[in-house]
C-alpha cells in the first residue's frame, strides 16, 4: 500500500498522535472548563497546552487568539460569515476551495455581498498587482489559498499583504500549516484557518482559526462555554467567545501530539523532506509522453502536490485503476475546487491528484512513477 493522497488528510499519523487521542480518552476524559476536578484540570491543560504548541509553530505570540474549530471548513466559515457585512465587498481568487467559494456565494445570495474573483493564469500563478487593481472604496476583505490543493502552487502572501494596504487579509493555510514555515504575524496574516488533519499531522475533527487583535468577527455558534454562566450573553473573552460547547477534547490531544511532533523534526526538514520527494515524483512523470502535469509553474514555490493526466483515461478510471492493480491511492476528479480546474483547463474531468507527506519514500515515489508508466502503456492499446 502507497498511499499518496495527504492533501486530503495525511496518513500513516506519527505514533504519538494516536497515543494521545488514546491517553485521553481512557486516563483524562473530563471536559475542559466545565468543572473543577482534576480530570477537567488534566483536560484544560491538553487543551492549553495544544493551543501553545500551535502559537509557537504559526508564529503566534497571543495564544488566547488561536480557535478550536472541528475543521477548516468551519473556521472558514466563521471567518466569512462573522466577518462580512451586507453590501461589502471581498476579493478572492479562481483558485479557491469550495470551503471558501460556497460561503461567499451564499453570503452574495442572502446579504448582497460582492465578489471579485481574481483570475489566475493556465498554471496557477496569481499576479499580486492584480489585487490591487480590484481593491474598491467597500473592499473590507481579501481571502486567499496560501496553497492551491489542486495544484499545490504557493501562493506569494507577503506581495500580496504589500499590494492590498491595510486590507485585512485571510489565508486558508489547510494545505501549508505545519509543511512550510509560518509566521502569521510577521506575514501580516489576519486571519488564518486551518486543518489538524493535514500537514500538522492530527485526527480528523480538529481545526482552528487565527485572529489577529482588532479584527471584530460575530461566533457562529452560541451556548455554553464554562464562563460567565450567570449572563445570557456569550463571554467577549478570548478564546471562549467563540468556544461554545464541549470540546473535541480527544482531536486536540491527538492535534497537541502532532504539533509537537513537527516542532521536534523542524518544519524547515519537513519541507526539505517533502520537496524531495516532490522532485523524484515530478521528474519521473515528465518523462512520460502520454502525461500532462498541471500547474507547476516553479518547483521552489510547490506543495509536495501533482495534479496530472493521462491521454485517453478519465481521472476516475485512472485513480482506480492505481489503487486496485497497483495499491496506489490517490484522489481524482475536482478536488472540490471547480474553479481552480476551469482555470487550468481540467474542468468538468479533473485530474489524478499526488500529495506526499514527509513519511512517504523515495521507494514509494519510483513505483508510482513504474504504475504511471503502466498505466500509459495500457492506454495506448
Amino acid at each position: 500500500m502507497i498511499y499518496l493522497d495527504n492533501a486530503a488528510t495525511s496518513f500513516p499519523k506519527p505514533e504519538c498522535v494516536p497515543n494521545a487521542v488514546t491517553e485521553f480518552i481512557t486516563n483524562i476524559g473530563g471536559s475542559a472548563g466545565r468543572s473543577g476536578h482534576r480530570l477537567a484540570a488534566k483536560a484544560a491543560r491538553v487543551v492549553f497546552d495544544t493551543r501553545e504548541a500551535l502559537s509557537e509553530l504559526l508564529g503566534v505570540s497571543d495564544s488566547r487568539r488561536i480557535l478550536y474549530t472541528a475543521n477548516a471548513t468551519e473556521a472558514l466559515n466563521l471567518a466569512l460569515t462573522g466577518y462580512l457585512k451586507p453590501f461589502d465587498h471581498v476579493i478572492t481568487t479562481s483558485f479557491e476551495h469550495n470551503s471558501v467559494t460556497r460561503p461567499l456565494f451564499y453570503l452574495q445570495e442572502v446579504s448582497n455581498v460582492s465578489i471579485t474573483i481574481v483570475q489566475s493564469d493556465e498554471k496557477g500563478w496569481i499576479d499580486p498587482e492584480a489585487f490591487s487593481a480590484a481593491v474598491t472604496p467597500r473592499t473590507r476583505l481579501v481571502v486567499i489559498n496560501h496553497a492551491s490543493n489542486v495544484t499545490g502552487a504557493v501562493s506569494p502572501i507577503e506581495d500580496i499583504r504589500q499590494a492590498i494596504g491595510d486590507i485585512p487579509l485571510l489565508v486558508d493555510g489547510a494545505q501549508t500549516a505545519g509543511a512550510i514555515p509560518i509566521n502569521i504575524e510577521e506575514m501580516g496574516i489576519d486571519i488564518f484557518a486551518f486543518a489538524g488533519h493535514k500537514s500538522l499531522m492530527g485526527p480528523q475533527g480538529i481545526g482552528g482559526l487565527y485572529i489577529r487583535k482588532g479584527i471584530s468577527i460575530t461566533p457562529l455558534v452560541h451556548g455554553g462555554t464554562g464562563s460567565g454562566s450567570e449572563s445570557s450573553e456569550q463571554p467577549e473573552v478570548l478564546p471562549d467567545y467563540y468556544e461554545s460547547g464541549t470540546l473535541n477534547g480527544p482531536g486536540i490531544a491527538g492535534l497537541g501530539a502532532g504539533v509537537r511532533y513537527i516542532l521536534g523534526v523542524g518544519v524547515e526538514e519537513i519541507r526539505r523532506q517533502e520537496m524531495e520527494l516532490f522532485n523524484c515524483l515530478y521528474n519521473g512523470l515528465r518523462q512520460i509522453d502520454e502525461l500532462q502535469i498541471y500547474g507547476v509553474r516553479n518547483v521552489e514555490n510547490q506543495m509536495p502536490t501533482i495534479s496530472c493526466n493521462i491521454e485517453g483515461l478519465s481521472s476516475s478510471d485512472l485513480a482506480h485503476k492505481l489503487d486496485r492493480e497497483f495499491g496506489i491511492m490517490t484522489r481524482s476528479a475536482l478536488h472540490c475546487s471547480p474553479l481552480a480546474h476551469k482555470s487550468i483547463g481540467t474542468f468538468p474531468q479533473g485530474t489524478v491528484r499526488f500529495s506526499m507527506s514527509f513519511l512517504n519514500t523515495i521507494e514509494q515515489m519510483s513505483r508510482a512513477v513504474e504504475a504511471m508508466n503502466e498505466c500509459a502503456r495500457a492506454s495506448r492499446q
